[in-house]
């Protein structure tokens, strides 16, 4: 004869393990596990090899989770900016490859917010950070910061050799300025005395200053003058601003380097509205976008550069992801390629996401 008092705490003791059983049972239900025929002895020993069914089929899951690892992927660009949409499929592209989470941000020439993004990334822990420059020497600080977290940098786009970074993936945009001044000497379009206007988004930026300063290296020693004019991130502010300024100036303008991809791509829209004819005046700059490739085509544009934006994207993640593995990258990776109307053709195709069947 067992005493009442017993026979309660051994009750106590039973629910608990009832009550697990068939919180276990209903998920073998739910996962559509076989259910054994037999009774359910009490106690939980029977229940432990519903309990590895679920273990096991929970395990890939989690182990996926875990191995994900975090990158961040920093825009100095307008979201609203084509090209840098060639530059985010780069990046997309990556994550879908290797499965990893890329999370990406634009901040349209703000400082202080791509900084921010920055130490959001390494809030994050993330195990690598690829970003482009907004300025010469913005990022210097926060690099050390991500350096010091154990986090790689690696730059895109916009070079900056004293930013601390870890390698730097894109054009040398000093080389680039050159080539452009040189083209246009070379294809006797501009000579001493001569007058050449230089449009760009933002001036000062880094992809402008560095840009000038190759254009320098060809236009001083020649006597050749240029001036440089603000057009804004803004589509149709760029259009009126650029219309505005060629109309005051037609007439002692030679030729024209757009010294971004936003400005280039608005040279048929500003040449139409000012009444401009196809090739009346010479113009070089970039080419990574669609408008920009059909303009060369159609003879707007002598000239211009494809930076080669998804794969630089693709490169920078892959550099970052090497580097957070121990393996130091000893070099930079450098792109560009300055197509005319006979190549225009291959990187329209390209742009339009048929480049590769």
């Amino acid at each position: 004869m067992v005493a009442p008092h017993r026979a309660r705490r051994a009750g106590c003791r039973e629910l608990p393990q009832i009550m697990r059983t068939r919180v276990l049972l209903n998920w073998v239900t739910r996962l559509g596990l076989p259910v054994l025929n037999k009774p359910i002895a009490k106690g939980i020993g029977l229940s432990l090899p519903i309990v590895g069914a679920i273990a096991a089929m929970f395990a890939p899951i989690n182990a996926a989770a875990a191995d994900k690892a975090i990158y961040y992927w920093i825009s100095h660009g307008s979201p609203t900016d084509p090209v840098w949409t060639y530059f985010l499929q780069g990046a997309e592209q990556w994550a879908k490859d290797t499965g990893n989470d890329v999370r990406t941000s634009f901040h349209s020439g703000d400082v202080p917010s791509h900084q921010e993004a920055v130490r959001a990334a390494i809030s994050a822990k993330a195990r690598g950070i690829v970003t482009s420059t907004p300025d010469p020497g913005s990022l210097t600080k926060v690099i050390a910061e991500a350096h010091a977290a154990g986090i790689p940098v690696i730059i895109m786009n916009t070079e900056d050799k004293t930013s601390g970074r870890d390698a730097y993936v894109g054009g040398d945009n000093v080389a680039i300025g050159h080539r452009w001044a040189q083209y246009l000497v070379d294809h006797n379009f501009v000579k001493k005395g001569d007058f050449v206007w230089m449009p760009v988004e933002v001036p000062g930026a880094t992809y402008q200053t560095l840009e000038t300063q190759g254009i320098d290296q060809v236009f001083k020693p020649a006597g050749i003058t240029y001036e440089i004019t603000e057009a804004k991130l803004d589509q149709a502010e760029i259009i009126s601003r650029m219309s505005d300024y060629l109309t005051a100036n037609k007439a002692k303008i030679k030729a024209i380097i757009g010294l971004g991809d936003l400005v280039t791509g608005s040279i048929k829209r500003v040449f139409d509205q000012v009444h401009v004819k196809a090739g009346e005046i010479p113009v070089v700059g970039w080419g990574n976008s669609l408008d920009t490739a059909q303009e060369v085509l159609d003879g707007y544009v002598n000239a211009a550069m494809w930076q080669d934006p998804q794969a630089t994207s693709y490169l920078a993640l892959s550099l970052a992801s090497m580097t957070a593995s121990g393996i130091p990258p000893g070099f930079d990776v450098s792109v560009g390629t300055l197509y005319e109307k006979d190549k225009a053709g291959t990187y329209l195709k390209i742009m339009q996401g048929s480049g590769h069947k």
